[in-house]
This record gives structure tokens, sequence and C-alpha cells, in this order.
């Protein structure tokens, strides 16, 4: 027994002494990057300015079109699924805005992903205006180091639909890899410039971060203006919805986190649901697109489920994988129970649902959802629906 608890303590002491030296050695190399990782530290902040605030009207009680066992089953999914905020849209009206300890209505939210979607519309906005001249277009136009090599022939409409021929890991283990260093890194522009082409432009989909770090990029040359403030002036402020942040990679460089690390309120992602649901208009105001709101939701050649940095919900899959060099994937019990469902989809379960054709909007923001069921929310809410003649607002 005594040779057995002394060959424990010596595999126990062998990793903590492998995990110190490699940790060594990463500081080493990169200490800032270290620091970051070890303290989940994604870099500084900057302000993306709001608007006037557009109040969303709320359903009173007794007049709620959906059913409270299912606005019950809803918060009690977010209670097991250590939510932040979980709003339900439909009828024109707010059903349900509930928020969960330690959360308020003016919370931020890490919604990773979830940026993804918002960058699609702003291309679109940004083609209206004249900035960018298709989805067509040759991505090297604006990113010229691209423009002596194989990925000149990659188009914006290629990265949209992720199926540029560049492939970048969703996740990684190696600390000091291309993930970690496009994550916590603070210089991340040549990480995303300079991955390779793998395969030819439009052959194939791969599902990663590099190629919205790079359309946001190209937003930034196009326009002549930092990204943050470009959102703000095209999308946030005519919103109607408060002061949001992105993540920079450094006070030094100054590169916006464009794949990710938009913070927002709950309610601030409503709006953009709202966007969807009402064909790129708010209040009265069209701020999208309407062809361009349309284009986003039309499925890419080799992924039935993604359009324009958006996830859709035409072909049932129990198990959906971001990228094929991942293991990363999210289950979903059972078919969506509407055939237009469209969502935003931040890791650790951060989603907007949006169905268009019930009018419906389904906010959930939280920290890691540890049973993210994908069909869960949206379904109990479309069976919870009390009358299905309610049609989206325009």
């Amino acid at each position: 027994m005594k040779f057995i608890f002394k060959t424990i303590k010596r595999i126990l002491l062998g990793i903590v002494i492998l995990l110190v030296g490699g940790l060594a050695v990463m500081f080493i190399s990169n200490p800032l990057l270290t620091l970051r990782i070890l303290t989940l530290d994604l870099g500084p902040v900057e302000q993306v300015t709001g608007g006037q605030i557009i109040v969303v009207p709320t359903a009173a009680n007794e007049s709620r079109s959906i059913s409270e066992t299912a606005l019950a089953a809803a918060i009690a999914f977010g209670e097991q699924n250590d939510s932040h905020a979980l709003i339900v849209y439909h009828d024109q009206a707010i059903q349900l805005e509930h928020y969960f300890p330690g959360h308020d209505a003016d919370s931020f939210s890490p919604t990773q992903s979830m940026h993804k979607s918002v960058l699609a519309m702003l291309i679109g906005i940004a083609i209206e205006q004249g900035y960018i001249a298709s989805v067509d277009e040759p991505a090297a136009t604006y990113l010229m180091e691209w423009a002596d090599d194989a990925r000149a022939g990659i188009t914006i409409r290629h990265m949209l639909q992720q199926n540029s021929g560049i492939d970048f890991p969703t996740f990684g283990f190696n600390p000091l890899g291309g993930f970690f260093r496009l994550i916590f890194g603070p210089d991340i522009k040549p990480v995303a410039l300079n991955q390779p082409l793998e395969v030819e432009p439009g052959s194939r989909f791969d599902y990663n971060s590099v190629n919205p770090q790079n359309l946001g990029l190209i937003v930034e040359r196009a326009t002549g203006k930092r990204y943050s403030q470009y959102l703000s002036e095209a999308l946030w402020q005519r919103l109607g919805v408060p002061d949001a942040t992105i993540v920079l990679d450094s006070e030094e460089n100054q590169m916006a986190r464009m794949f990710c690390c938009l913070n927002a309120t709950a309610r601030s992602w409503l709006h953009i649901g709202l966007l969807h649901l009402n064909e790129g208009r708010i209040a009265g105001r069209q701020l999208v697109p309407v062809d361009w709101m349309r284009q986003i939701v039309i499925a890419g050649q080799h992924n039935p489920n993604y359009g324009y940095l958006t996830w859709l919900g035409n072909e049932f899959e129990e198990y959906r994988y971001y990228n094929r060099k991942t293991t990363v994937r999210v289950f979903q019990s059972e078919p969506f129970a509407a055939p237009d469902v469209i969502y935003f989809d931040g890791f650790g379960g951060q989603r907007v649902y949006i169905v268009p054709s019930r009018g419906l909007i389904i906010v959930r923001t939280g920290a890691l959802a540890p049973e993210m069921d994908d069909a869960f929310l949206p379904n109990v809410m479309i069976r919870g629906i009390l009358s299905d003649s309610a049609q989206p607002s325009r």
C-alpha cells in the first residue's frame, strides 16, 4: 500500500513539475500572453457609443401571448444553465424579461461569437454606403497582404460564408499556438492576416474566427474609421440601445477583437434580433438594407445551416460541430419546431434565436451552459404560443 501511495505522489509531483516548467517556458517566451491566459484577461475595452433609447413595449401579465407554463420552463432552464439574462419577445412585445442573481438590465455579459452576426450586418451597411463594392469583391482589395499569393482568390462572400479556404481551429491546447494568440494575444493583426490557404476558396466550410477578424479589418480599411467608430455611427447609435464595449488586443496596438467580445445588455441583443424579424428596420427606420438581411439567411453551398456569419436551423443535426479541427460541439435534442429559425451563437450558450414565422425572439446570456440544448428554448416558446395568429411587426 505504501508503495502505491509513493507511486501516486511521484506521478502527481511529476505533473506539477511539468505544469510549472511549462508555465515558466511560456512566461519567458511571451510573458504578457501567459499572464492573460492565467487571468483570463482578453485586453482593454473601448466604448461603442449608443443613441437615444427605443423602448420596446412589455406585455402585461394578463395579456401575455405565451403560456405561463412555457415561460416558467424557460426560467428553470436558465437557472439550470447558470444564465444571466433571459428575454422572450412575441406578438410585438416582451413576454418575459428575467435576470438571474447578480445581474440586471444594465449588466453586460461576454457573449463571445454572437458579435460575428452583428459584423455580418455591418458589412451590408458598408456595401450600401459605397465603402465596399460587393460581396464578390476580392478581399485582397483591402487586405493587400493577400494580393500576391493564393489568397488573392478569396472573396468577401467566401469569408462571410466561412468557406475562404483558410482553416483555423476554434479551440486548441497549445497555449502559445494561434488559437490562444488570437483570443488573448496583445497583437492579433498578424495572427489573423498570416494564416495560409489550405484548400481552394469556396470549396469547403471551415468555421473559424480568422475570417470575421479579417472582415472587420476590411471594414476599417474600407471606411478609414476605427471599427468601434463605424459600428457606432452605422448601427449602434441608430439601434436605440445604450453604449456597448468591444475588447482591444492592447492599448498599444488598438486592434478590436471583431470575431468576438461585443459586450452589451440583453435588451441590446433583443434590438439586434428585431432587425432580423423586421428585415433591417426598427421603430420605422431602415438600418440594414432589406435585400442584405435576406442574403444573410441564405445558406451557403457547403453548410445548409450557415448563412453570412449567422446560424440557421434548416437541417436537424443532433450534434453540431463548429469546425473539422475541433471536437467542440452543441447538442440539439430534436428538430426546431419551426422551419425558419435564425440564431446567433456565442461560446458557452450565448444565444439570440429569431423565428420570423412566429414573430418570436429569445435572448439568453450567461456563463458556460453545462446542459445546453439548442432546441429547448425555441421549441418550448413556439409550443407555448397561445395563438399562432400573431405576425412579426413591420
